[in-house]
């Protein structure tokens, strides 16, 4: 009986693999069953939820969350928070719409017009700067993350206002005759019907997602966010890696700006106003863990895209916008308990 209770056992490890458990699989799994209930839950409430083109306009509105989760997954991977994004969205829309108006010399009496190529690169620049000051606060000046983040969020928003005035640059198109047009392509464009930002997002969490897996940084990455010290003491340069993934996260939060004003061809101050809060619930909802150390490219995306696909169904069908909040909020609650759940489960290797 021992025997074939034996031969019983080693029949069930080959068949499921070593240790297979299906609770563990769906808890894992949570973000992608998630999406799919949403979809299916929402494609019965409304019949105008289940189609190509619905997919892909919602998609688009995810792209901007999705760039700020890539953002704030490398720097909870790191160990870190990062509260600023939100306002750098703001800012960095602020001066792609102040360099598309025009910028004023008037010592030498005259207007220029950057071309759209020299717009996105400097507002690239100046969200990797943004993210710089965080990066060297932390890793330099040992300031926490969380006060150094919220200091530079309030310092960013300010500064967008104060270059507007609290008022919004309008009409981004550009003018033909000034050469600065083009701007809206990131916005309204498509290829193969599928919006540019979507392939922005789709490039880039590829990219992301390579160097996790096959860089050394990335490995550094992992390393000194699952034990600063250990790695460091391994040779792990943990102060390059904490500023580089603060500098990342401020490109990605600039390009989030870039297709954000490109999608309303205008520029506010105000622009992603708790928009920081989204993304961290994106990299939550997609299983990583933020003491660090734990997570992927992959469940970002799906949390990215549980947020965007909920709340756009929860408008589709007519739910009140505080319904959506407590929805919302909901969710995010219920992300972090089965993140405890899971990594309670499952402690972290060393």
């Amino acid at each position: 009986m021992s025997a074939l209770s034996s031969s019983s056992k080693t029949s069930r490890s080959g068949l499921f693999g070593e240790g297979f458990d299906l609770g563990r699989l769906l808890l894992e799994g949570r973000a992608f069953f998630a999406l799919i209930a949403i979809i299916v839950i929402f494609s019965i409430l409304s019949p105008f939820y289940f189609s190509v083109s619905n997919f892909l306009t919602m998609s688009s509105h995810v792209a901007i969350f999705g760039f700020l989760a890539i953002g704030m997954l490398l720097v909870i991977l790191n160990g870190g928070i990062d509260l600023s994004v939100g306002s750098t969205l703001g800012l960095c829309g602020v001066v792609a719409g102040w360099l598309m108006q025009g910028v004023t010399i008037e010592a030498a009496g005259v207007i220029l017009y950057p071309p759209v190529w020299a717009v996105v690169l400097l507002t690239l620049v100046l969200g990797a700067i943004v993210g710089a000051v965080n990066g060297v606060l932390i890793a330099y000046f040992k300031v926490p993350a969380f006060v150094a983040t919220l200091g530079v969020m309030y310092v960013a928003r300010g500064v967008a206002l104060l270059m507007t005035n609290g008022l919004t640059f309008n009409n981004l198109a550009g003018k033909p005759e000034l050469g600065n047009t083009g701007f809206d392509w990131l916005g309204f464009n498509r290829i193969a019907n599928v919006p540019i930002g979507v392939i922005i997002l789709a490039v880039l969490a590829i990219s992301v997602g390579l160097m996790l897996s096959r860089s050394s940084f990335g490995r550094w990455l992992y390393a000194s966010g699952g034990n600063a010290r250990a790695a460091e003491l391994s040779g792990v340069p943990v102060k390059r890696v904490q500023i580089a993934v603060y500098m990342m996260s401020g490109v990605c939060a600039a390009i989030a700006g870039l297709v954000l004003s490109s999608q309303l061809t205008s520029a506010g101050p105000t622009a992603g106003t708790t928009y920081e809060l989204t993304a961290i619930a994106a990299v939550v909802i997609g299983g990583a863990a933020l003491t660090g150390g734990r997570g992927t490219i992959r469940g970002t995306m799906l949390g990215a895209f549980v947020i965007g696909f909920l709340s756009d169904g929860l408008v589709i069908i007519g739910v009140s916008a505080y319904w959506q909040t407590v929805f919302t909020g909901a969710v995010i609650v219920l992300a972090v308990l089965l993140n405890s759940i899971q990594y309670k489960a499952k402690p972290k290797k060393s």
